[in-house]
C-alpha cells in the first residue's frame, strides 16, 4: 500500500477493509488518541446518563404529580438505585476479569462485607428504639443472652468509622488472598475455585449466631441514616443519588487504570503472562493492585446497597451470587466496563420482570442466556453494537475505494 492510499483501494480484499475499518474506528474512540478518560462523544453520553439518574429521576419522583404519566413511582426509586450497586459490582468485575484476566467467583463477598459495616453502622444508630429497648445491644444480640458489645463491633456508632471500614475490610481481605494466590501463580480455574471457595466459608462462618453478625437472620429494622429516616421517600431520593454518584466514580476510575500504562499491562497479563515476566514485569503487584481496587468498589456498593433494600444477611456471600456478576459482565461485554454496566442493568431488571411475572423460569431464563452469549455472542451487547458500527465504517471505505476511480477518470 502506497504512502498515500488509503484502505480499501485496490488489492485489498473485503475482509481486510472491515478489519482496518474496525481498527480505525477503535483508535479514533479509544482514550489514549485524546488524551483523556472519554472522547467526546462518551464525555456527551456519560454526562446525560448522569443528568438522567441524578437530576431528572429525582425530580420526577419528589415534583411531578402522582397521577402524572412522568410521575417516578417511589418503589421505583431504590429499585433503581439498587441496579446501580449492582453495575457498580459489575465494573469492579469487568476490571479483573476484563482487562487483568482474573475470573474471580467471590467478588460477591465484598459486597457482601461492605453491605455488614454499613449495616453495623445503621444497627448501632437504632439504640433504645429496638425491642428490647437496649441503648447499646443490637436486638438480636439481647435475645442470644449477650452480655456486652463485641469489641468488633466498637466504633461502627460513627459513620466515618463505618465509611473506613467499608474500604478497608473488603481490600484487607483481597489483599490477603491476592498476596497468597498470585505469589503463587495461581491463575485461571484454580483461582475461580479458591475466590469460590472462599465465599462460600465466609457465608457458613455468617449463618452461625455466635458470630455476632445475626446469624440467619441478619441485619435488619434499620432506622436512621446521619439522622434521616431511612423509609422516608427523600432519603431514598438521596440513596437513588448517592448510587448514582458512586457508579459515575467508579467507572471514571476503572476507565483512568485501563487507558494508563498499567492497564496496558494489565492486558498483556491477560493474554500473555509469560511474556510479560519476560520482560521484567512483576504480575503479582499489578494483579494485587487492580484486585484490591476492585474489592473497595465492591464494598462501597454493598454499602450503598443496604440501606436501600433495609436488610444484609448472609445469602449475600452465596456462590451463586458472585456467579450471576460474572454473566452481567458476559453479556454486556468483558473487557468495555459500560459493557458491564448494560449487562447489570438488562440482567435485572430481566430478573425483576421475570420473578414477578413467571418466577419458576428466572434460573431457565438466566441458565440459557449465559449459553447463547457465551456460544453466538462472546463480545456481549456492546460487541453487537461495536460490530455495526465497524459495518458501517468499513461500508464507508468500500464506498470511498469505489469513487476513487472515477474521480480519477
Amino acid at each position: 500500500m502506497g504512502k498515500g492510499e488509503r484502505p480499501g483501494s485496490a488489492g485489498v480484499s473485503p475482509a481486510s477493509r472491515r478489519k482496518l475499518a474496525f481498527a480505525w474506528h477503535e483508535r479514533a474512540g479509544g482514550p489514549r488518541s485524546q488524551g483523556s478518560l472519554l472522547t467526546p462523544g462518551g464525555w456527551v453520553v456519560f454526562l446525560a446518563v448522569g443528568f438522567v439518574l441524578i437530576v431528572l429521576l429525582p425530580v420526577a419522583n419528589q415534583m411531578v404529580a402522582a397521577g402524572s404519566a412522568l410521575h417516578l413511582p417511589d418503589y421505583l426509586v431504590p429499585l433503581i438505585g439498587k441496579y446501580c450497586c449492582y453495575a457498580m459490582l459489575a465494573v469492579a468485575m469487568d476490571l479483573i476479569w476484563g482487562y487483568a484476566g482474573i475470573l474471580s467467583l467471590g467478588q460477591g463477598a465484598f459486597f457482601a462485607l461492605g453491605g455488614y459495616c454499613m449495616g453495623m453502622y445503621l444497627m448501632r444508630q437504632i439504640g433504645d428504639r429496638g425491642v428490647y429497648k437496649n441503648p447499646v445491644l443490637p436486638d438480636f444480640m439481647v435475645f442470644l443472652n449477650w452480655k456486652e458489645l463485641p469489641w468488633y463491633w466498637q466504633g461502627f456508632d460513627m459513620f466515618w468509622f463505618a465509611a473506613l471500614m467499608v474500604l478497608l475490610v473488603p481490600a484487607a481481605l483481597a489483599f490477603v488472598l491476592g498476596w497468597l494466590a498470585f505469589r503463587s501463580r495461581v491463575t485461571g480455574v484454580y483461582l475461580s475455585i479458591i475466590t469460590q471457595a472462599m465465599t462460600f466459608a465466609l457465608m457458613l462462618a455468617f449463618f452461625r449466631n455466635n458470630m455476632g453478625f445475626g446469624g440467619n437472620n441478619g441485619l435488619t429494622d434499620f432506622k436512621d441514616l446521619l439522622g434521616f429516616q431511612i423509609q422516608s421517600p427523600t432519603t431514598r431520593v438521596g440513596l437513588l443519588i448517592a448510587s448514582a454518584v458512586g457508579l459515575g466514580l467508579s467507572f471514571l476510575l476503572c476507565r483512568w487504570i485501563v487507558a494508563s500504562k498499567l492497564g496496558r499491562v494489565c492486558l498483556a497479563l491477560r493474554d500473555a503472562e509469560s511474556r510479560v515476566r519476560f520482560l521484567g514485569y512483576s504480575p503479582t503487584g499489578i494483579k494485587l493492585f487492580v484486585f484490591v481496587v476492585a474489592a473497595m468498589i465492591s464494598g462501597v456498593a454493598g454499602a450503598l446497597y443496604v440501606p436501600q433494600v433495609g436488610i444484609i444477611n448472609p445469602g449475600e456471600f452465596s456462590p451463586a451470587n458472585s456467579i450471576e456478576i460474572a454473566i452481567w459482565v458476559a453479556v454486556g461485554g468483558r473487557g468495555t466496563l459500560i459493557g458491564a454496566i448494560l449487562g447489570a442493568f438488562i440482567v435485572n431488571a430481566a430478573k425483576t420482570w421475570l420473578t414477578g411475572a413467571m418466577p419458576e423460569m428466572w434460573l431457565f431464563f438466566l441458565g440459557a442466556l449465559f449459553i447463547v452469549v457465551t456460544l453466538y455472542l462472546p463480545h456481549g451487547v456492546l460487541g453487537i453494537v461495536r460490530g455495526w458500527q465497524a459495518r458501517r465504517a468499513a461500508s464507508r471505505v468500500t464506498t470511498l475505494a469505489a469513487a476513487r476511480p472515477a474521480e480519477a477518470t
